[in-house]
């Protein structure tokens, strides 16, 4: 069974120096909270995966927390670049960081693979691109049956997947609606899973089309309202375009990004 826990206590026992780590969420329910805790905890040499690492993400490398990125789409959702991430890559700023580009496709078919026991995934997706001419995990394979040329692709297994979520009950069972996104999949891939809630209730009330993940396949849960912001939680709060947009003028800045990141902590730089 899922123990509720607080978030600090739960990044202190579920993610590690070295650990590979995905935070999942698709336009809302991005678990922004929990990166700004691994943060302040100060982790360090950590393979982030995400398939749409967006601003957390850019917070995340110019904290120093990562050594490498797996991904399929990087950026500031409707404004622009992440400059933490630019700055890593191009200037080895705060630290170099290993990138591994794949489709959106393929980081879909690497969780699913890895929720559900398998070595690889096969696909299509990747004909026509230089992708695999770029990143040295995906492979051609032939199929056995009809001889057709396909692409191979590793399951994605993290040390601990995070995700946020709308509700869990005191038993663990975690309840997700809206946008799901791959979720359900990263968490079940994961050897380690921890889900942020907006609230923990006595007992989860049928949703149509509610997502629910069963307490057994959830390590922990941590209660922490407005845990997605400034992205949004379907029936809690909208998303902040404000801040997204702020975000843009402090990450491309690294004085401004210092003040921000010693705010964040309560650390003097």
């Amino acid at each position: 069974m899922a123990r509720v826990l607080s978030l600090g206590e739960a990044v202190a026992e579920l993610v590690h120096d070295g650990d590979t780590v995905a935070l999942e969420g698709f336009t809302h329910l991005i678990p922004v909270a929990a990166g700004h805790e691994i943060i302040r905890q100060g982790r360090r040499n950590l393979t982030l995966v995400r398939m749409t690492p967006d601003i957390v993400y850019d917070q995340l490398i110019g904290a120093g927390c990562a050594s490498k990125l797996i991904f399929s789409w990087g950026g500031n959702p409707g404004v622009g670049s992440l400059h933490r991430f630019r700055d890593a890559v191009q200037h080895a700023w705060p630290a170099p960081l290993e990138i591994e580009e794949h489709s959106h496709a393929g980081m879909a078919n690497r969780y699913v693979a890895g929720a559900s026991g398998l070595p690889f995934a096969v696909l299509r997706g990747y004909t026509g691109t230089d992708l695999p001419a770029q990143t040295d995990t995906i492979k051609p394979i032939t199929c056995p049956f009809t001889g057709e040329q396909l692409t191979a692709v590793p399951a994605l297994n993290p040390d601990v997947t995070i995700v946020h979520a709308q509700r869990a009950d005191r038993a663990g069972n975690v309840q997700l609606w809206g946008i799901a996104g791959v979720q359900k999949e990263a968490v079940l891939a994961a050897k380690r899973s921890l889900v942020t809630v907006e609230e923990v209730v006595d007992e989860l009330e049928p949703r149509p089309g509610a997502l629910v993940l069963p307490s057994w396949a959830v390590t922990a849960v941590a209660e922490v309202p407005r845990g997605a912001a400034p992205s949004y939680a379907a029936g809690y709060y909208e998303r902040d375009n404000a801040a997204y947009q702020a975000w843009d003028e402090i990450g491309r800045d690294r004085e401004e990004f210092g003040k921000w990141l010693n705010d964040l902590t309560g650390v003097k730089a």
